[in-house]
């Protein structure tokens, strides 16, 4: 199965939304969080998400959509 390893940079107005949940219930993925941090202003995350390819840029449109910047040079 496909994968890509991003680093997600998400505003703060996500702070109290289950986001991973959400990203899980609405997107044939799978996320690994690799490491996170977040505080009231803002989070990011390294994670590697497994899933095919038009289902992987489905969500990352969807998130830069909502204001999440998507870092893809970690590794794709």
């Amino acid at each position: 199965m496909p994968e890509r390893e991003v680093e997600l940079h998400i505003p703060g107005k996500f702070k109290d939304e289950p986001f991973f949940y959400f990203v899980i219930k609405n997107y044939d993925v799978m996320p690994f969080i690799l490491e996170a941090s977040f505080s009231t202003e803002m989070g990011w995350a390294i994670v590697r998400f497994e899933g095919e390819n038009d289902e992987l840029d489905r969500l990352f449109s969807f998130l830069e959509e909502k204001g999440v910047k998507i870092d893809y040079s970690i590794k794709e």
